[in-house]
């Protein structure tokens, strides 16, 4: 991995954030922060720019202090994991689903008693939820945007990175205040610790083998035959070329060309150049494994091309179609009179989930799944309705 063992120098880190850059310093931050009540965490990794991804920094902050953590340089975090796993700590995140997946991912930590300020900010519908709206119009501290897409994976970290990452989680436990304080008078905060509570299900899911991937390519559906085949042949290079070097991807090259090539493949490497999205770089590095790549397609036997399965258009459900149409119209003047989104009050998916299950009382209604028990108890009675309206 191309970083060096040099974190960054201690007299470099800015004031007010502690460097964790050893298991010695970590030891004294446990201590330190041992017996705080509430503890903001955020992640940083690097899947824009690394095939391998992993967590490359670990921010945390309490209410006195803040902390960024090294996880290149210090092996053991099980002091962390601890604090996250006490139902006592309040642990917040903004935006939690993914810091979760990659916490459990990478070091198998269970987190509890979560509190998501983006959710929070989604059930006092805030016009706009990402945390620098929300940290400027509630506490007027503007981030900066400059390392949002920053490879963490490089060492040494500059003491602007390091600043940059504490940010995000410096303000958290104020923002929470807040938002809590908002959810209390709305008479919402049940609603957001029932969603909090589902947050601490969530695992990293393992994708599988990946041999159709290339089919989740914006176009590769619309493609048969031949350059269905050169177009696996080419996303597979990629794939190979990509892990090799631990590089993003689209690094290697982009989709767009990917599918050009697909579509029309070139015979040489001067061909190959005049394709828009593939440089010179590209050509001299790549080129001639690009075109075995293609060759490979092209020579690929007839009953080898990949076919596309299509799902059969299931048979019109009229009843069904009803049913839904009028479950989105309660949900939609629900969400009017509760001055929510509607994919907030109830989304699309959940409400085919009732459609299809034709629930007949609240105790059903709460076992269809992603029914919440607030939305039951909220306003239960008036999606039942709208499953089998009464005859007139």
């Amino acid at each position: 991995m191309p970083h060096s063992s040099r974190s960054v120098a201690p007299q470099e880190v800015p004031e007010g954030v502690d460097f964790v850059n050893s298991a010695a310093a970590l030891r004294r931050l446990a201590r330190a922060i041992r017996g705080a009540s509430l503890l903001a965490v955020d992640t940083e990794a690097a899947s824009f720019h690394r095939f391998k991804d992993r967590v490359y920094l670990l921010q945390v902050s309490t209410r006195e202090r803040t902390a960024v953590i090294d996880p290149l340089a210090v092996e053991d975090l099980s002091p962390i994991g601890a604090m996250l796993a006490d139902p006592k700590i309040e642990i917040v995140f903004h935006d939690a689903d993914f810091d979760l997946r990659l916490l459990d991912r990478d070091f198998h930590f269970k987190v509890v008693n979560v509190f998501d300020t983006r959710i929070g900010a989604q059930f006092i519908n805030e016009p706009a939820v990402g945390l620098a709206a929300l940290l400027s119009k509630h506490l007027g501290v503007t981030l900066d945007k400059k390392f949002q897409r920053a490879d963490w994976s490089a060492r040494p970290l500059s003491p602007e990175m390091i600043t940059y990452a504490a940010m995000d989680t410096r303000f958290l436990p104020q923002l929470r205040d807040i938002l809590r304080e908002r959810l209390s008078e709305a008479a919402r905060l049940d609603w957001a610790r029932e969603e909090f509570q589902l947050l601490e299900r969530v695992r990293w899911a393992t994708r599988g083998n990946g041999k159709d991937a290339y089919l989740k390519m914006k176009g590769a559906k619309a493609l048969k035959g031949r350059p269905l085949a050169v177009l696996r042949e080419l996303y597979r290079w990629r794939d190979r070329t990509a892990r090799r070097v631990d590089r993003a991807p689209f690094r290697i090259l982009n989709n767009e060309p990917l599918l050009a090539l697909a579509k029309s493949p070139p015979a040489d490497l001067e061909g190959l150049s005049a394709f828009r999205g593939v440089g010179r770089e590209t050509v001299s590095r790549n080129g001639r494994d690009i075109l075995k790549a293609i060759d490979r397609g092209l020579a690929l036997p007839a009953e080898q091309i990949p076919i596309i399965a299509r799902p059969t258009r299931p048979p019109p459900d009229v009843a069904f179609d009803a049913r839904i149409d009028r479950l989105k119209s309660a949900r939609n003047r629900l969400a009017r009179k509760l001055e929510l989104p509607p994919g907030v009050v109830c989304p699309n998916g959940t409400l085919e989930a009732i459609a299809r299950t034709k629930p007949k009382t609240i105790a059903g209604l709460k076992r269809v799944p992603g029914v919440r028990g607030w939305q039951a108890q909220e306003f239960g009675e008036e999606l039942l309705v709208e499953i089998e309206p009464a005859q007139s």
